[in-house]
This record gives C-alpha cells, structure tokens and sequence, in this order.
C-alpha cells in the first residue's frame, strides 16, 4: 500500500470522516486516533470498558487526548509497514510535525499463544522533520480530572473512572493537563500513558526499546502469513486489523472496538460493538486460518467452549470473560456522532436467540481438526451436545443474524446454520472415528437442507427467502454455498444470487443486507450498505465461474478502505463515506476470504489474478 498525499482536513458538523481515524492496540483495548493527532477513542483497561476518551461520540464533552501542532493545514497518516504502529503527519505554515502511535508490547511476546502481551501502556511520539512549530498536549478524559506530579510525570485523577491508575510520563517537562511546547527540527517529545496496576514507580522509559521490541513481535506474528493472490498489501493489514481486535489473553474477539457510530447519521441504529459475537468470532478464526494464521482458531475455540460449558447453552455473544455484557443502556450525556443518538453501552440482543451459533463454532472446531489432524476427547463430549442443541431448534423461531428486534421468525440462514453443526459433525466423526450417530446426522443435515430448498423458495419472487415459509429477500443467503449447504451452481441459488442484486442493489456493487419495509426488524429509519454481503457476492460470482465479474467486483470494494487499509461495517452508497462501528471485523473478514476464494479458483481456472 503507498502512503497517502498530505491533504486538509475537512470536518463535517465538527467532526473527522470516520475514515480519517487510524487504529493502534495491545490485545486488551484499542485506541482511534485521527489525523487532526486528536487520541478520540480508548476504553480501559480493556475493549467494553468505560471509554477514557470518546470524543469520536462527543467533540465537546467525550474528552481526548491531543498531540497537535497549532495551524494544521494540512495532514497523512499510514502504518509502518506490516506492524501496528500508526504514523500522523501534520503540516503547518511554520513545519512539519509526525506523531507515531503504539501500544507496546512485551518484549519476546508471541502473539500465536493466549496469554497476556499488553504493557498496558500507549506511546506517543511527536517529532518535528522541518522547521518549528508550537505543540500543544492536552489531556481530557471525559468526566473531567486532576493532575498531580508524581514520580517524574502526572498522576491523572480521572472523575469518571476513579478507580483507574493512571499515570503520563514525558521527556519534557509537562506544566498540567495542558501543555504547550516550541520545538524544532530533530526535537522529538516522548509522551508514555500508562494505566497497569503500580504504575508510577519507574518513570524512566526507553522509548526507542518499547518501539523496536513491539515491531519485532508484530513483524514475528506475520511470518506464518501465507497468501498469493490479489490484494497482498491489504490482507495483510486486514489480518493486522483482526488481530489488534483479539482479546490476546483468551482467544475473544470484539466484532469492533467502538460503540454508536451510526448505521446512518441522524438515524437510532447505533450499537455497541464492543463484545465477542460467536458468529463474528469464528468468521474472524476462519479467515485467519486460511491465510496460514491458525493459532486463533484454538484460541476462540477453548474460551467459547468453556463459555457454554458454564452457562450451559451457547449465547449470542459475550463480555471478554465469556459472561453476559452488560444491560444495554442509553447514554444522553454524549451527543453521538455528527449529533446521531442515541449512544449505546451494552448490547439488548445479548438476550437473543440467535440458532446459527451451533454451526459456526462446530464449523470453527471441524476446521480446526481437519487442519491439526485431531479432536480431543473432552472437546468432542463438549461439542455434541451443540449438535444435538442444533437437531432440535431449526425449525424454529429465532431472531437471526440480522438480531431484528420484533418476534422471532424460523430464518433460512439459521436453519442453514443447523445445518452445517450437523454436516460437521458427521465429517468429524467419520474422519476421527469418534463417537456419535454420524449417518443419523447426515439424514437430519440432508433434511434441512431440502426444506431449505423448498419451503424457503419463493417461485413468484425466483429466489430463496429469509425465513422458512417465505418472506424478503436477505443478503445472508449469499453464504449457503460458502458453508456448503447449497452449491453456488444450484439453480435456486443462481437465480437468488441474480435477485439479491436486482432488489438489494445499492449501486456500484454494493448490498443491502434487506429491506426494512419488506423485513420488519422493530427498528426506525434505513442503514447503508453492508459491505461483507458485496464480499459475500464476489464469492459467488467467482464459484459460479463469473471469475472477471467477480475480480472487478472484489477490486472496487478493496478500493473503498480508507489510506489506512481499514474498513468500516457500512458504506452509504450515495457519498462512499463510512458508517457504522469502525474499524469492522466482518468488512476485514471478507477482505480476506474473498482474496483466498479468488487465488484459489483462478489457479484451478489456469489463470493468474
């Protein structure tokens, strides 16, 4: 990926395009720092915590952490090649001023392994390449705070969190929460935010060290990376990205750092995404196996399985212990970007029934076992009461991918999903000779899969529906021949491919994921188009053996990340701008998948891509 243009900043109701913010991370938590310098995002100490700083939600009163010069004219930003340290350039009439952004990690750490890597510590660095210019560090959580110097730097007393141990260290001297400094060409200020249990007794820190050690475990991470396809450069940071939203210590993974930027502005569909879906997870653990990083796979798979194991059936999704989130709740304080409310803590469909959740992980173990050869005893007992769970509830109502918020309906794409544990679970138990009903298995798989076909077709519309017994068209289908349980050749699921872009079409290969008016989901107002379904597309394009249309299609959607290579859940189709919680699991998810599915079949084609 070259690095951008320097180009001036534009700000719309007062706030930065959501493209215009980069993401640094440890494996805990996660920061969004835009290209005005301004740290507008961090929760802590981990991803669904309080937010420290969440001026991305409220210019006024969300409270960030600024390095900047005065006067920016104009500014860039791009990554250090395959790490996660984020750079922001800043030009004014006077110089030129970079801020580089990272999280440490410890030295040695080796990011395949779950265990802790994070310092708890986020680096700044603001050096000036030409001329001199005035800087100003402005540090202002939300709720307000107090600052006392304490062993070489500042104690920060946050109103908000109290509790939280919060020290800045820098290598000048820093007059409050507010500082302004004159530097010139070659000067650099080290600013070191830390937040870890009895910080404040060493204040002295080698800012060149913590910055070449995390380099290196970034650097050593990406070496099992394999992938020869299209678009290198941006599965690389795709993976980069999935993996800075990976809770190191356990497996977890958020479906985004964020909470409440807007599926359309002005709109009330805002939602916290700052919890471990089970469908988003292992979508995640598969793409990162494909390309060669199969370690997450075993990662997830224990913390979900111990997850269920307590609570005794599998949930929508989880906090990043594997419990319930939080009550979802309604925050009036924060305006909400460019004035969208309301903002959101917690998540209501954490009570859902959502049945996908039983294929999606026996789908993650299957691919797991396949890859490593084996199963052991323990995670087989676990997985086949999943499989049974599976056998009994695809006939019936839940609240599917989509989490509507009206009553439940039998969803296609749920039942399909019913499905695949099935599926999986008779190839697991043939291939591994483990114990279970495997042809049993077989025949309900093969069941669900003819009422699939049958009672989900609709002969008036030439398409597949969202639910069992007829209804709108869903962009979901889109993945019934990528988990295998109708091929992508099938007639029905050809002339529902043809119909999701005739009626879902959002222009320029874009996709709504359905139509409100058509598929109640108990919300007000429209969202933008769902990128992974243009992914999902691509996918189906190319198993059809449309591999041109599906190369353009993929190449356009690549197109639209941000300099950064990072990828928001949403695009509105008129503008092209971003929308939704940011940067988007899923978005990177296909991003990877796709490049895999279009390396593969050109190569069997006899062509290069």
């Amino acid at each position: 990926m070259t690095q951008p243009v320097l180009k001036e900043l534009r700000r719309v109701d007062g706030y930065l395009p959501i493209e215009d913010y980069g993401l640094v991370g440890e494996g805990a938590t996660a920061a969004l720092i835009g290209r005005d310098g301004s740290l507008a995002w961090l929760c802590l100490p981990r991803f669904d915590s309080p937010p420290l700083f969440c001026s991305l939600l409220d210019r006024t009163h969300g409270g960030q952490f600024t390095v900047a010069p005065a006067g920016v004219l104009e500014s860039r930003q791009f990554y250090e090649y395959d790490t996660a340290l984020l750079v922001t350039e800043m030009r004014t009439s006077t110089g030129l001023l970079r801020v580089t952004d990272l999280c440490p990690l410890l030295a040695g750490s080796d990011l395949s392994e779950d265990v802790p890597a994070t310092r708890r510590e986020l680096l700044r660095t603001a050096t000036v390449v030409e001329g001199s210019l005035d800087l100003t560090i402005h540090v202002e959580p939300r709720g307000g705070a107090e600052a006392e110097p304490r062993d070489g730097g500042l104690r920060i007393h946050c109103r908000a969190q109290p509790d939280l141990n919060l020290h800045l260290y820098s290598t000048s001297p820093l007059t409050g929460l507010r500082t302004s400094l004159t530097i010139k060409a070659g000067q650099s200020v080290h600013l070191l935010l830390c937040w870890r249990p009895g910080a404040g007794h060493a204040p002295g820190f080698d800012e060149a060290a913590l910055r070449r050690d995390t380099v290196a475990v970034w650097r050593r991470w990406l070496q099992c990376l394999d992938y020869h396809g299209p678009q290198e450069a941006l599965i690389r940071r795709s993976a980069i990205t999935i993996k800075l939203l990976d809770h190191f210590e356990n497996g977890a993974i958020v479906a985004a750092p964020t909470s409440s930027l807007p599926e359309l502005i002005g709109g009330e569909r805002n939602w916290d995404y700052r919890y471990a879906w089970v469908r988003d997870a292992a979508f995640s653990v598969y793409a990162l196996h494909r390309i060669g990083l199969s370690h997450e796979a075993a990662g997830f798979l224990a913390w979900v399985l111990d997850a269920v194991e307590r609570d005794g059936e599998p949930r929508v999704m989880y906090d990043l212990d594997g419990r319930m989130p939080p009550e979802e709740r309604r925050d009036t304080g924060l305006e909400g970007y460019r004035r969208s409310t309301p903002v959101r803590w917690g998540n209501a469909a954490a009570e859902q029934h959502q049945h996908d959740v039983y294929g999606e992980i026996l789908d993650c173990a299957y691919q797991w076992a396949a890859h490593h050869g084996r199963t052991s005893e323990r995670v087989w007992s676990r997985l086949l009461k999943l499989v049974d769970a599976a056998a009994g509830a695809w006939r019936k109502s839940d609240h599917g991918i989509w989490e509507v918020r009206t009553s439940g309906r039998p969803f296609t794409y749920s039942a399909a999903m019913c499905q695949v544990a099935l599926d999986r679970a008779a190839r697991m138990a043939e291939r591994f000779t483990l114990p279970g009903p495997a042809e049993a298995w077989r025949r309900t798989a093969k069941e669900i899969q003819d009422a699939i076909l049958e009672e989900a077709w609709d002969p008036k519309m030439q398409s597949l529906t969202e639910h069992l017994g007829g209804g709108g068209l869903d962009a979901s289908l889109l993945t019934l021949p990528l988990r295998r349980v109708v091929s992508a050749n099938d007639p029905k699921m050809v002339a529902t491919s043809r119909a999701i872009v005739e009626r879902l079409g959002a222009g320029q290969g874009l996709l709504y994921r359905y139509l409100p008016e058509e598929s109640p989901d108990g919300i007000a107002g429209h969202e933008g188009a769902f990128l992974l379904c243009s992914f999902w597309l691509v996918d189906n394009l190319a198993e059809q053996g449309r591999l041109d249309e599906a190369m353009e299609l993929y190449a356009s959607l690549c197109a639209r990340a941000g300099p950064l290579g990072l990828l928001p859940e949403e695009i509105d189709p008129p503008t092209g701008a971003f929308l939704g919680n940011y940067p988007q699991a899923f978005s990177h998810i296909g991003v990877i998948s796709s490049g895999v599915n279009l390396a593969r079949l050109f190569e069997k084609a006899g062509r290069t891509c």
